[in-house]
């Protein structure tokens, strides 16, 4: 068995599905901003000392990172036969060695270090050196292992690789792996059944009675706006929780944490889609451009930071909603009541605590949610929390159809009275089905597609428009 080639496999984007130095970055992210944007700065021009010092602030777990079941599975045939396997990869070697360790891969490992940054040319000649020119098979899956292909008896080629096809032409032996991504999976992560949410911008029109197309039209196109600033904060959230989402039961099916998407193409699709967020912004007008950099900022904070800190994450939730509506006013130019903000908030904490009560009550153990501050012994606090957000959001509703704004637009005040049953059944609804786990895991998306729920809120919004008079307005009587 001495005399059978060992097979030498490349790392980031071969045997796994992702690539250790965009998956070390976005961890130090995570957990030091500041220090990985300087080492980022620092070493942008010297790799090798940029692989070393981001793995030593954020060390990923290489258990968790996704693998390519095709080449995991030829590595694992290859060991039964007797024979070495080999990792060679341009990623640190400090993240290389336990990744062959945790998979009972051979010892001898070729990586990059903090004076080497071990890529095309410097690898082909670092196992040429070990290994003699011809005397191991290699897996890549780029063009830059062309180098490491030439020196190779057998080239194997994970993916579309076009410049492979000038070994075919040379007579050597080339084997075709799976690989690649598609498109859809991208779209997938930038998770358009969430734009959904984005329908309240239309409430500051609503409750203004602005029903002219000279609003509703910059309020559409501030809708699009919104959701490509929205999924481009999905991505960097998704980005930002690798780890944490790797280890959730559902979220480990997302398109960067199963690596159906390569972190890259996430990151080129965050910059072009608040590119896109913010020209149309631009084009609005600049207080919504200002809404929308406020949203996209607090977005930022709030992935990076505040979502792992107890009761702020829930606050920063309903601030996150509430902008929403604000966004709405300005794109349209609607004079948005402080009353409406008021009784907003208190509904939009009441929501936060509903998807935080709806992952406790479906996490599979009593540790705290990953990523979060909150474990199961919480459920009884965020209870609380929501009831009163309910109370208060009543309360406020109340007060407002006795103010002289409120009677203004809504002559018929006992009618809004009346609309504050459904309110209340509906509000209470969501905050029992997150406690029993009913729901999904956002509850406006879920309040999108619940029929019973838009029953509730349709009729609460025909007891509106019938106390403002504008059903007799439109139909006549």
């Amino acid at each position: 068995m001495t005399d059978v080639k060992p097979l030498v496999l490349d790392v980031d984007g071969t045997f796994l599905k992702t690539d250790m130095l965009f998956e070390c970055f976005w961890a130090g992210l995570g957990r030091d901003p500041w220090a990985t944007m300087r080492t980022l700065l620092r070493n942008f021009r010297h790799p090798e000392r940029l692989k070393a010092d981001l793995a030593q602030i954020a060390p990923v777990r290489t258990g968790l990172l996704p693998v390519n079941p095709e080449i995991a599975d030829l590595a694992l045939r290859s060991r039964m036969a007797g024979r070495e396997v080999v990792l060679a990869s341009a990623s640190d070697r400090s993240l290389v060695e336990p990744l062959a360790e945790e998979y009972g891969l051979s010892g001898t490992v070729f990586a990059s270090d903090a004076r080497v940054n071990l890529k095309g040319k410097a690898k082909a000649d670092a196992l040429v050196a070990a290994y003699g020119d011809q005397g191991f098979d290699y897996a890549g899956d780029s063009a830059a292992d062309l180098a490491v292909w030439e020196h190779a008896e057998n080239a194997l080629v994970v993916g579309y690789v076009p410049s492979a096809r000038a070994l075919a032409a040379r007579g050597q032996n080339i084997v075709e792996f799976p690989g690649g991504w598609k498109l859809q999976g991208l779209v997938k992560a930038m998770r358009p059944h969430q734009w959904v949410k984005n329908v309240l911008l239309l409430l500051a029109m609503i409750a203004a009675h602005r029903f002219d197309l000279e609003t509703l039209l910059p309020i559409l196109l501030g809708i699009v706006a919104f959701s490509a600033a929205a999924s481009s904060i999905y991505i960097v959230n998704d980005l930002l929780d690798l780890e944490a989402d790797r280890l959730h039961p559902t979220k480990c099916r997302r398109p960067f944490a199963s690596g159906e998407v390569p972190i890259v193409a996430g990151m080129a699709a965050f910059g072009g889609l608040a590119l896109l967020a913010l020209g149309l912004a631009i084009a609005l007008n600049w207080a919504f451009f200002g809404v929308i950099v406020l949203y996209m900022a607090i977005s930022l904070a709030y992935s990076l930071k505040l979502k792992r800190m107890r009761w702020v994450d829930v606050a920063m939730l309903a601030s996150l909603y509430t902008i929403r509506v604000i966004a709405g006013a300005a794109a349209g130019a609607v004079s948005v009541s402080i009353y409406m903000l008021i009784f907003i908030f208190p509904i939009f904490i009441t929501l936060g605590c509903v998807k935080r009560l709806t992952e406790l009550t479906l996490a599979t153990n009593d540790d705290r949610l990953p990523g979060r501050g909150y474990g199961r012994g919480d459920r009884g606090d965020l209870l609380n929390v929501a009831g009163l957000g309910t109370v208060g959001a009543l309360l406020i509703f109340f007060l407002y159809s006795i103010s002289d704004q409120g009677r203004e637009l809504y002559p018929t005040t006992w009618i809004l009275w009346v609309a504050m049953v459904p309110m209340a059944l509906w509000l209470v609804r969501m905050v029992m089905l997150g406690w029993f786990g009913k729901q999904d895991y956002d509850p406006i998306v879920f309040a999108m597609r619940d029929k019973f729920g838009i029953g509730l809120l349709m009729i609460t919004l025909s007891l509106m428009f019938w106390a403002a008079g504008l059903w007799s307005q439109w139909f006549g009587g």
